[in-house]
């Protein structure tokens, strides 16, 4: 990765500590307009660190961010109708960074080691059923697409990994906050966006950083 393309995640890292701040010290206002900055300022990173960001990889990347821009607005808007809109969003974002980890990112075996995502996945849903209602089929079937993601991300470099099990974690506490009565964390919306925030950049800068790298090997051997 070139000096400019670790610059490029400036505007975003700037963004997140906005959005982290005003967290912390409850402005509503200045959390909601840095929230619906976040993703904008990523795929911004994303045009100047390919510095000309064509081809499948960075479709599916763009792709991705804007699902999830969209999955944060909703997720916003009071109700179930935006809630579901956005879990909609996050889990096609979920499908589009499966297919772009397995069939550009992938640099070795997936371990057998997620297999203990199963677990994960069926332990949450038993915790979480008795609360869900309606939302038990939305949720479980989520829950499963963010396992495989997960478990795609570890067939990718260390940034992507890394970045895949923090999603998970984020998106595990956002599910206890939401649907488990008497849930308690120290400023949960903080560490859940904490996580979010850095699983988003952490992807990008592995995605972006191998295809950099898989250009300039291109670019040597002609």
């Amino acid at each position: 990765m070139t000096r400019t393309g670790v610059l490029a995640f400036v505007p975003y890292s700037i963004v997140s500590l906005l959005h982290l701040a005003a967290l912390l010290v409850g402005d509503d206002l200045l959390s909601t307009i840095s929230k619906r900055l976040l993703m904008p300022a990523l795929i911004l990173a994303v045009v100047i660190a390919c510095f000309r960001p064509r081809g499948q990889p960075i479709a599916l990347i763009t792709v991705a961010l804007l699902l999830s821009w969209a999955g944060d607005i909703m997720l916003g808007v009071p109700g179930d109708i935006g809630f579901l809109i956005g879990l909609g969003c996050f889990f096609l974002t979920h499908i589009t960074y499966l297919v772009l980890f397995l069939s550009r990112l992938r640099v070795r075996r997936i371990p057998w080691l997620v297999l203990g995502l199963l677990v994960w996945w069926v332990a949450l849903l038993a915790v979480l059923a008795p609360h869900l209602g309606a939302l038990l089929v939305p949720v479980a079937i989520y829950g499963l697409v963010l396992a495989a993601s997960t478990s795609a991300a570890f067939a990718c470099t260390v940034w992507v990994s890394a970045g895949g099990v923090l999603f998970l974690v984020s998106d595990t506490i956002l599910a206890f906050k939401l649907f488990y009565p008497g849930f308690s964390l120290w400023e949960a919306d903080f560490v859940i966006m904490l996580l979010y925030v850095a699983a988003q950049g952490f992807i990008i800068f592995g995605a972006t950083r191998s295809r950099v790298t898989a250009a300039s090997r291109v670019a040597l051997a002609v």
